[in-house]
Order: C-alpha cells, then structure tokens, then sequence
C-alpha cells in the first residue's frame, strides 16, 4: 500500500491505539492526526502504544468532538488527509438515549459531513455487529436490522443517515466482539470475573448456556481491515462485517478461561432460562451479580497493590442478554480480505492478561500457567 495520511477520530482508544501502531509498523502513513477528548497520558497505553503515539509523523489534537468548532478544527490542514477513521463514540452501556444520540449520532454525522467538505477518500465508520440476534443463520449486510443494544440502534441511525451526504465517499464496517491488547469491554470483563473466581475459589456460574453465539475478531485483523477497505475502490458506499472464522460461541470463550484461570464454569440450565427470558429481570439480576463481584474484585486489586485500574467488574444488563451474535464475513472475503488470527486461542487471551499485568492493571501471577 502507498503511504497515506490518516485521521483518527476517537484515536486513543482500544481500536484507535492500535490502529495507530499498526500503521507505523506497516510504513503505511506519512502522517497521522489522532483526535480525542482523552489525553493519551491518561489513556492507560502500553509501552509499544505510547512509543506508537511518540512517533514524529503522529500528532495529538486534544478534542470534543460533539462540539462544532472542534470539529472543524481536526479536519483543518494544510493538506486534506486521505483518510478519516470513525473510532469515536459513547460505548458505556446503561446511559439514556439523548445521551448516545449526542455520542454515536450527533458525532458521526458532523464529521462524517467534514470528511465530505474537505475532500477526504473515504470516511470509514467503525460501527456494530450487533444488528440482529439469531441463533440459526449468520446475519449478512443485507439482512433486515434489529440492533439489541443501544449503542448499535444509534450506529444504525448513523449509518443510514451516511448515504444521504453528498459526496462523501464512505465505508461501513461490522466487527464482531473485538479482542486483543488494550481490550476493556470485549472479552476482558469475562477475565476480571474468572480472576475473581480463581480468588474466591469457587466456580464461575454463567447466565444462558455454551452454544450463545459470541463471534469475535482480533482487533489486529480489524485494523487490517480497515486498511484494506480504505485502499479498495470497490468498498464505497458498502457495508461489511468483520469476524473472524471461529463462529466464536460463549462456550469456546469460557472454555479458554476456564483453563488459564484454572477454575470450573457452569452453566445455569438453558431450559430454566428460556421458558422464563421474558420474566427474568436482567436488571435485578445485574445487580446481584454486581454485588458479589464489587468487593472480591477491590480486595483482590489491593492484595496486588493496584491503586488505580481501567478494568471493572460491573456489567450491565446488556451484557447479560440471551443475543446471539453471529456474523456471516462472506462480503469481505470475497474483496480479497484474508484473516490472520482466524479465531480466538489461549494464546491470544493470555496476551491481553499478561499486557495488564506486567503495568499492574491486573492481578498478576493468577494465571494457571
């Protein structure tokens, strides 16, 4: 690929970070302007993320992108950038909908209209896969939408509205559960929870039963992906899912868990479940989960002399839904998209323990390795 000059809306976050690496250890940039409200300082990166954002070629443009004239200020340059990356947007769960209606569509939108006005070759949305939930086919980019989240419904809005922009050459991407180092709501609750099982030496009760659909993708082949699409001419305009070849289930998650954290996981019996999902309260039942992990959680951060973490126990509701997510990676496929982490191992998640543990982010030496 030829080098090319990128804009990274939402650059100091998980994907956004690792966007930005990956992009300088390819020598695919000649430039590289990261827009986010957070100061990287403050952003928990690693060493390899921080010498990424070192970098001369790579520029820091301290924004809120929900106000206008901060919007306008990141896209103003001497040279249009070629590429503007949509990294940015609410991803908390349990807000109100104004508030994700300011932080997924009231930010898109602006920019994506910015990305119109000054020229930009292609406007890439990070947006949800999250779209529908069904357990017998793998959703494709042509399938009728339901989204299950909140953040999803207003990605979904967002999309929409993108192809109503004159002249803005845009692209959306699907990703699956999105893994790897710097992951905090992906798989890494599903981590700090084990680790608080190993502790308490109990075993691990899980909500619906193994064969919950949860597809991934290595964020590494994300930012690939990314790439590749903005590279390809024939991406304009489409939209893609981007998952990985595992068909992930919450089976194959816990199975990987259960091993490098050495601890037994059960299943509540999927019968019970089913015949009472439209009574059982997944507040309350949040809540009592919330609970019991708060306090083991604190006290295992303070036997490991961790005084300040981004990793948290608390899920919320979202989280706990019978949803399957379970993606059909077909379109991509067939524009030339090849995989390298084609599905989720030990390997991989061992990697996002060890990346916390090593800066005290995470309890360490409560691997079963």
């Amino acid at each position: 690929m030829a080098k090319s000059s990128y804009l990274i809306l939402g650059g100091c976050g998980f994907i956004g970070r690792n966007l930005v690496q990956y992009l300088l250890d390819n020598d695919l940039a000649s430039r590289i302007r990261v827009a986010d409200k957070l100061q990287p300082k403050l952003a928990y990166l690693n060493p390899s993320h921080d010498a990424a954002f070192s970098n001369p070629i790579v520029e820091f443009v301290s924004s809120n992108l929900l106000n206008k004239d901060s919007q306008e200020k990141v896209f103003q340059s001497e040279e249009p950038f070629d590429f503007v990356i949509n990294c940015a947007g609410e991803t908390r769960y349990g807000l109100t909908d104004a508030i994700y209606n300011d932080g997924i569509f009231n930010l898109t939108v602006p920019c994506a209209k910015l990305a119109a006005k000054y020229n930009a070759k292609r406007f890439i949305e990070i947006s949800s896969g999250c779209m529908a939930s069904n357990s017998k086919m793998p959703h494709k980019e042509t399938d009728s939408t339901d989204p299950w989240t909140p953040i999803a419904n207003f990605k979904l809005k967002a999309e929409k509205t993108l192809t109503t922009i004159p002249n803005l050459k845009f692209t959306i991407l699907r990703p699956a559960v999105v893994y790897g180092v710097g992951d905090k709501t992906g798989i890494t609750p599903r981590l700090v929870i084990a680790a608080i099982y190993r502790f308490l030496g109990e075993t691990m009760k899980v909500l619906w039963d193994k064969d919950l659909t949860v597809n991934t993708i290595h964020v590494y082949d994300l930012c690939r992906a990314i790439c590749f699409v903005a590279q390809n001419d024939q991406a304009v305009g489409q939209v893609y899912n981007v998952v990985d070849e595992g068909c992930t289930t919450q089976g194959i998650i816990n199975d990987i868990v259960s091993k490098i954290f050495n601890i037994k996981i059960s299943y509540i019996d999927n019968i019970i479940t089913s015949m009472f999902k439209d009574k059982l309260d997944l507040d309350a039942i949040a809540e009592d989960i919330n609970d019991k992990h708060s306090s083991p959680w604190a006290h295992l951060c303070e036997k490991n002399n961790i005084s300040s973490t981004p990793l948290s126990s608390f899920l919320h509701k979202e989280e706990l839904d019978n949803k399957h997510l379970y993606l059909d990676g077909t379109k991509l496929a067939q524009l030339g998209f090849t995989l390298t982490h084609p599905k989720i191992t030990k390997e991989h998640v061992v990697e996002i323990v060890k990346d916390y543990s090593k800066r005290n982010l995470f309890p360490s030496g409560i691997l079963s390795e």
